[in-house]
């Protein structure tokens, strides 16, 4: 019955893989026909744009109109890809190469409409670039869509996007075995049965397709090839094919380094990419104008060459032109593609070559030069010499080019290796920091991201002294099944409800320490998913608390591998406006020995003395260390790292601030940051230091109408992963600790006890800034229609302050409609030395996002006021 029920199991699991497969070629069958369809728009499209701006250059005159039609659809494209879809920018090839070595690339629907436009508008304007590659980039983002719409397995999504890049490569050039060599030899580098099928699918319905819907003849007309057909292959025409070989490697290698340092050179322009691309269309426009009036469509310079329509001087202007602009054009972020610039370039180079070898050996056409050319260069640029010979015998059907093809594909990627080592999308994918190599060519986004980037830093944590029935209750009403046990605030154990005794008895005499796993696995924040998915899966976990030293940052479980998978894989999220990583300029560090983390950002060095002291009370008073940051703002168009600052203020500053530390037994970290913004620096320090309170100056006026305390505090408030307290200093004082000796009276307007245990992380440290007790009054407001106020939390907010404060604790319920207005008005009437905001669930804690109760009370009185966002940890 065993041997029976396994074959059965085996025969099923057969089965089920045999339909994933015929559903997988169904889907790439699916995915040939939309690239077919998108290749025919494109060809239609730019072929119509072209010829509209062909005749108005006719009527109106070249030197006119080609700059700015240039200008006008070049900034154009610009301004639709970097509004709707900026992954739709550049030639697409790096992108696929990218998504299929598993990165989060975006590719969907968005990027293929968005690239089938902009190719349009590029293309159509007069920049010197095909539409080849793009091709490929649309065809692998209408992959990616329909694996979406008609998902049959999520490790067939790669395979997916390579049948479209295949089909995409197919329909533009009509060659269908070239569209699944190219996946093979550079996109993948994977002949798995399944990849090779869907590709093998995709491109032959996509050729056919495109075939039938675009033009039934041969990407090189058939009368071309007539025209110019000779003998066969002969013995010394060998070293003119390996001169050409050796002209394309080393012409190519220089033509990839001339893309690469001129992208650099762009992109460090103070301009933003639509005006970038804009001004690389009126250059090409102006220097087109000049050429002479074949160059205006080059659509056909292709063809022209091979039956060999030019003179050598017009070639030579030619290939010289063409490499310029195509270099010009793609440097600027342009989207459209090398593949027919590097044919162009190629039978240009070959045709010179063949008109020496006419000359010298008086054979009777460089025809075979030209095409062999064709393949050596797009071998030099793209590296792939198996994709370029079968590409050019697919466009003629000529066996006569195989061996010359051969000689000078062969040729030209040996010189160009030596000349730039790496195809071109190789070092363009480097310049974006993504790094191929041989021995890890696919990124496993387990190896990528940390468990950092995937942990939850908010964690319900339990203290080793509680009474296990305690427990039992605080498990009941959490959904969580496993919480890491604190001990002085490091983590001394974690308990799960499978630890809990099943013995009555024993859990009503029991603690959590008793029973509790000591010394629980932990990981760093800096260990990879893969490392905490070997660890949970080796001892049979299902969570693991993240650890700096013995200090909890958090906890990652299998549900977050998950998610964190899903969204790799799907690649669903939106592209958003990124600004460059902020730039550590200085820096000093003091032993970590603290429980915790303070974040003091130094915007104004002569306000600094009051917010120190109260980040130097509360560390004293929870054991943390403080963390001072000085954010130095550039323009966008910089990037931070390689912008000129003057920091030698903010270093005289910081070294006092260490002193003061010392002094004040607290271990203070500096560090001046430079960012293109402040708010985005100050998230990244937060995350990157594990900060659990923020601690802001305000100074009660916001700069913008739009803004509820400022665009940078509104910023913070919303985003920012800790505990936040924003400070803003009294009118009769310029230090805090001044103005509290003088009138040491605090309000607290609150509704309950949940509220107050917030805010004992900071209350007793702000207590000890002054030698005489704090008086408190706890106020509450409710409005005047309700009959009766609920005190029982109220009572408990005042037992828990007079119990953590050893001070008095006095109540004032006040029945009210405004409470920003009441609030006000008590603290001018009884003048209030501190006014604490944020213990209260009546609108306030709510308004410092929407805004406006915290802000008015804040603006409007004459005290310190402090308002206090919790985290929710």
């Amino acid at each position: 019955m065993k041997k029976l029920l396994a074959n059965w199991r085996d025969s099923s699991w057969l089965a089920s893989s045999s339909l994933d497969t015929r559903y997988a070629l169904i889907e790439a069958c699916l995915i040939g026909l939309f690239s077919a369809l998108a290749a025919v728009l494109l060809k239609q499209g730019i072929g119509w744009l072209g010829g509209w701006r062909i005749q108005t250059a006719n009527l109106y005159g070249a030197k006119i109109v080609l700059p700015l039609v240039g200008l006008i659809l070049g900034t154009l494209a610009g301004v639709v890809i970097e509004l709707l879809s900026p992954s739709a920018a550049g030639g697409g090839i790096p992108q696929v190469k990218a998504a299929l070595a598993k990165y989060p690339i975006v590719l969907n629907l968005r990027t293929a409409l968005i690239k089938t436009v902009a190719t349009i508008l590029i293309i159509g304007g007069g920049f010197t670039l095909g539409r080849r590659g793009p091709t490929v980039h649309i065809g692998a983002a209408l992959g990616a869509q329909v694996s979406r719409w008609i998902p049959n397995s999520p490790t067939n999504r790669r395979q997916m996007i390579a049948a479209g890049a295949a089909a995409g490569l197919a329909a533009g050039f009509n060659t269908p075995i070239a569209g699944v060599l190219f996946v093979v030899e550079e996109l993948m580098r994977d002949i798995s049965g399944l990849t090779l099928e869907t590709a093998i699918a995709a491109s032959f319905t996509g050729a056919v397709v495109s075939r039938i819907l675009g033009s039934a003849d041969l990407n090189v007309p058939l009368a071309v090839l007539n025209s110019t057909r000779r003998g066969s292959f002969a013995v010394q025409e060998i070293p003119f094919y390996i001169i050409l070989g050796i002209l394309a490697g080393i012409l190519g290698g220089i033509f990839n380094r001339s893309i690469i340092k001129g992208m650099k050179f762009s992109r460090g322009l103070p301009l933003p990419v639509p005006l970038r691309i804009g001004l690389a269309g009126l250059i090409s426009g102006i220097i087109g104008a000049w050429l002479p009036p074949f160059f205006h469509d080059n659509a056909g310079l292709r063809e022209l060459l091979i039956v060999g329509q030019f003179t050598w001087q017009t070639t030579v202007l030619i290939f010289v032109a063409q490499f310029c602009l195509v270099i010009l054009a793609y440097s600027a972020g342009a989207p459209g593609g090398l593949f027919s610039p590097a044919l162009v370039l190629g039978s240009a180079l070959g045709y010179l070559v063949g008109i020496v070898e006419v000359a010298l050996i008086g054979s009777e056409s460089p025809y075979t030069f030209a095409l062999a050319g064709m393949g050596a260069f797009f071998t030099a640029v793209v590296r792939v010499p198996i994709t370029a010979i079968v590409i050019i015998f697919e466009m003629t059907a000529d066996f006569n080019l195989v061996l010359p093809l051969m000689i000078t594909s062969a040729v030209a990627y040996i010189v160009a290796e030596s000349v730039s080592q790496g195809s071109l999308y190789e070092h363009l994918l480097l310049a974006s920091g993504i790094e191929l190599t041989e021995e890890h060519p696919q990124n496993d986004f387990m190896n990528q991201l940390t468990a950092d980037d995937v942990m939850q830093s908010r964690v319900e944590t339990l203290a080793s002294n509680l009474a296990l029935p305690e427990v039992i209750k605080t498990m009941s009403r959490s959904h969580h099944r496993g919480f890491p046990v604190l001990e002085e605030g490091k983590l001394v154990g974690i308990i799960t409800q499978s630890d809990i005794p099943q013995d009555s008895k024993q859990t009503e005499s029991s603690l959590l320490k008793d029973v509790m796993t000591s010394k629980p696995i932990t990981v760093c924040p800096q260990n990879s998913l893969a490392d905490v998915l070997y660890l949970l899966n080796r001892y049979q976990l299902s969570r693991l608390p993240v650890t700096q030293g013995s200090k909890l940052l958090g906890i990652i479980t299998l549900s977050d591998i998950i998610k964190a998978e899903a969204k790799q894989l799907n690649c669903d999220h939106q592209p958003q406006a990124r600004f460059e990583p902020s730039y550590v300029v200085y820096q000093t560090r003091s032993p970590a020995i603290g429980k915790g983390r303070i974040l003091l950002p130094i915007a104004n060095p002569k306000n600094i003395a009051p917010l120190l002291e109260i980040a130097g009370a509360i560390a004293l008073y929870n054991q943390y260390e403080i963390e001072c940051v000085a954010v130095i703002c550039v323009p966008q168009h910089l990037h931070p790292a390689q912008a000129e600052v003057e920091t030698d203020n903010y270093r005289q500053l910081m070294k006092g601030l260490e002193t003061w530390g010392e002094k004040s037994a607290i271990a203070v970290h500096t560090q001046i940051r430079v960012a293109t913004d402040v708010s985005e620096a100050i998230l990244e320090t937060i995350g990157r230091e594990h900060i659990d309170l923020l601690i802001m100056g305000w100074k009660g006026k916001s700069t913008r109408i739009e803004s509820i305390f400022s665009n940078l505090v509104d910023s913070l408030i919303q985003q920012a992963p800790c505990d936040l307290m924003l400070v803003k200093l009294g009118a009769s004082a310029h230090a805090f600790p001044k103005e509290l000796h003088l009138r040491h009276k605090w309000l607290i307007p609150t509704t309950g006890g949940d509220r107050i245990k917030k805010l004992l992380t900071i209350l007793p440290a702000l207590a000890t800034l002054d030698s005489i007790p704090p008086k408190l009054q706890l106020c509450q407001v409710s409005p005047p229609d309700r009959t009766q106020l609920p005190a029982g939390d109220f009572h408990k907010a005042a037992e828990l302050l007079r119990k953590a404060m050893k001070c008095p604790v006095m109540l004032l319920p006040i029945s009210a409609y405004s409470v920003s207005e009441t609030i006000v008005n008590l603290t001018k009437r009884r003048k209030y030395g501190l006014v604490i905001l944020g213990a209260s669930n009546e609108g306030l804690l709510q308004n410092v996002v929407k805004g406006n109760i915290p802000e008015a009370i804040a603006r409007q009185a004459n005290s310190t006021v402090i308002i206090f966002r919790s985290s929710g940890r």
